[in-house]
């Protein structure tokens, strides 16, 4: 719903920006958030390697602007563990207000890090007026980040499942593509130097590997705990064990590595690699329309299902703009934020809202979405197999260095 701000007094900005019809307002000084943000800069920290994504900022950008008169800022980064390193140094400084993060794109091992360190502004997100729209019932990891309740300390913005995705010119029929860990591994001894995957700590390679260490090991409750130090490497030999038969047969025999996903994304589109694999399931589908990747490319995933998690935003502790963070998380949360993209051509990433919690027209917003021939039915996309404690991810990444990072 699109509502124009056109008076400047706090009054008729309280009133232009309630919420949609049935969604209750959280916070009872919601009006006076929104009044405090009007004019404030929210530096938005935030991954920057993808293009649809951030022009899709851009659009945000435009319509918090216009709406609320709040300047977004996309501060582009490689790894959000530059934006956790920025607060860490703030606090360590003594500078509890001014903070240059105002609002970071956030989940599991970052999360973690900063919610242990006390970086975090207090739960917030539950007092948010869009919350009355989040599925908490049908999509539990809205509320639990890789096993750690988020106490409203994060708002949630967006659903991911891994998904692996082939171009069927080259490699055949889809149908045919590996349904698991085990049946990847013989499918790249037998099509060597056609698989690769960036190396940890890009949280793509990362993911993968915690993907091989959920199907390989012994007792997946263990992934669940803290990880500990004297079980470590009885727990993640079948993980290495994999990766030692996998590294000679990849991508220049696994002496180099894809910098990251879009490098990985270029390399299926050049011929190179044959199989990649992606943490959103409309990625196949906007790469075709965006014309990166040919229109023969198909999605695929494992039978016994595959790591899935929500993302979020969270505000650090010592944010310059609080209020104005607080806007845009709404903003985010909104139905015709999460339409937006949710849409292929736009992003593709799976909205976090209840369809049932919507209005008509917001409904008929999402049903109208065109998915792309390259994305798998929600039907189709497998059990979710939960995310490790976010302890076992620089675990296994300090281990993964120690061993192939040379």
């Amino acid at each position: 719903m699109k509502i124009p701000v056109r008076f400047a007094s706090a009054l008729a900005v309280a009133v232009l920006v309630q919420p949609l019809a049935g969604a209750p307002v959280g916070a009872e000084d919601w009006p006076a958030t929104v009044a405090e943000a009007r004019g404030q800069t929210v530096y938005f920290n935030a991954w920057g390697g993808s293009e649809n994504i951030n022009r899709y900022l851009e659009w945000a950008a435009g319509r918090l602007e216009a709406e609320y008169g709040v300047t977004l800022r996309h501060v582009k980064l490689e790894d959000t563990a530059t934006a956790v390193a920025t607060v860490v140094a703030e606090k360590a400084a003594g500078k509890t207000s001014d903070g240059a993060v105002d609002l970071v794109w956030i989940n599991g091992e970052n999360f973690a890090a900063m919610k242990s360190q006390g970086l975090l502004a207090p739960g917030f997100a539950t007092d948010l007026p869009n919350w009355a729209y989040v599925d908490t019932e049908n999509k539990p990891t809205v509320s639990v980040d890789f096993t750690l309740p988020t106490d409203g300390q994060e708002s949630p913005w967006g659903m991911a499942k891994l998904v692996f995705f082939a171009d069927t010119a080259r490699t055949g029929p889809i149908d045919a593509m590996p349904k698991s860990a085990d049946e990847l591994l013989d499918w790249a001894k037998a099509h060597p130097g056609r698989f690769s995957y960036p190396a940890p700590p890009d949280f793509i390679g990362s993911t993968f590997l915690k993907q091989v260490l959920s199907e390989a090991v012994a007792d997946p409750a263990v992934l669940q705990r803290p990880v500990e130090e004297a079980s470590f490497a009885a727990v993640t030999e079948p993980l290495f064990a994999y990766l030692d038969e996998l590294t000679p047969v990849m991508w220049r025999q696994g002496r180099t590595f894809p910098q990251n996903y879009p490098a990985m994304k270029q390399l299926l589109a050049d011929g190179e690699l044959g199989i990649v694999f992606a943490f959103n399931p409309a990625e196949a589908s906007g790469g075709i329309a965006a014309g990166e990747l040919p229109d023969t490319v198909r999605s695929f995933t494992f039978a016994r299902g595959t790591l899935g998690n929500t993302h979020f935003v969270a505000i650090p502790f010592n944010s310059s703009a609080k209020a104005g963070a607080k806007v845009v998380a709404d903003f985010l949360l909104s139905p015709e934020a999460q339409a937006r993209k949710e849409d292929p051509q736009y992003w593709g990433d799976p909205t976090v809202l209840a369809m049932d919690r919507l209005p008509p027209e917001d409904r008929a917003a999402f049903a109208a979405i065109d998915r792309g021939a390259a994305t798998l039915a929600p039907e189709a996309l497998g059990p979710v197999l939960p995310e490790p404690h976010p302890s076992w991810m620089g675990r296994i990444e300090a281990e993964w260095l120690k061993r192939y990072g040379s």
